[in-house]
């Protein structure tokens, strides 16, 4: 992967406490793609960019074997400390130089990863391992559209976040941006004529203002804002909380607000 911003420990462990596993429901529609496309038996799964394993555990149930990939040891040693999942193995590696034979991937996934890889290397490295009619399912979320909904100041906590945003912005790398509009480019550059793009796919949970908070944490800009000022970062997310909690006129920060977002996800068949 071109870009290494997530390796440290601390970076590892708050990815594995506070970032969110994709839907289940978009799940379910990659696994109908791929049953549709390729159809069954479904071997191999590999989950490129696995971070901690969210995405690779919530692939489990329905291949005989998930790989997750990632470039960080810290991110696969929180992954491989998570009890319960024999069929996934982690291993270090990028998505650019692939560890598996020609031919031999059923479905070559990402989940909130595949804007930091280097596109021409990995789709001729996804064309090389995918087996003929394998699936490529390339999905995130989008998160300029989030929307907190609490009593009657929704509006106002919607304010607040996208100020951070803002605050942040200088600290973005172009591959977030890329990410931001829903991979357009590298949707345009898959060779294979089989493809399509769900647009939106709506998510909608409750989160603590604690998790929210904990969430910022976890963005590349957040990190890369964090080791030019480590103070300033601290006082950004103390500010933060308490404009919330403000707002919200309560002082727990495990209160809980309802979040909607939405995902998107691009998914592509390899030909005969």
């Amino acid at each position: 992967m071109a870009y290494r911003l997530f390796e440290g420990k601390e970076h590892a462990s708050i990815y594995q406490q506070y970032r969110f596993t994709p839907p289940s429901g978009l799940k379910d529609i990659i696994i109908q793609y791929l049953d549709k496309k390729k159809g069954r038996p479904h071997l191999l799964a590999v989950d490129l960019g696995c971070g901690t394993g969210q995405h690779s555990r919530l692939l489990a149930p329905h291949f005989k074997e998930v790989v997750g990939i990632d470039i960080s040891d810290c991110q696969l040693e929180e992954a491989r400390a998570v009890p319960g999942y024999t069929n996934i193995t982690y291993r270090k590696g990028t998505a650019e130089e692939l560890p598996f034979e020609n031919g031999t991937v059923d479905l070559l996934t990402a989940a909130s990863a595949a804007h930091w890889f280097d596109q021409s290397k990995f789709l001729l490295e996804a064309n090389r391992v995918l087996k003929p009619r394998g699936c490529m399912a390339l999905l995130g979320f989008a998160d300029n559209n989030i929307r907190f909904t609490y009593k009657d100041c929704g509006e106002k906590l919607n304010g607040i976040y996208q100020e951070v945003k803002e605050l942040l912005r200088p600290y973005t790398s172009n591959p977030v941006a890329v990410s931001e509009s829903k991979l357009e480019s590298l949707y345009s550059a898959i060779p294979f004529p089989d493809k399509e793009r769900i647009e939106s796919f709506p998510s909608k949970s409750m989160i603590s203002v604690r998790r929210l908070v904990g969430f910022i944490s976890s963005w590349s800009m957040y990190n890369s804002f964090k080791r030019e000022n480590p103070q300033g970062a601290e006082d950004l997310l103390t500010n933060f909380q308490k404009r919330f909690l403000d707002e919200m006129g309560v002082t727990s920060v495990d209160t809980e607000i309802e979040r909607e977002w939405q995902y998107f996800c691009i998914l592509a068949s390899k030909p005969l």
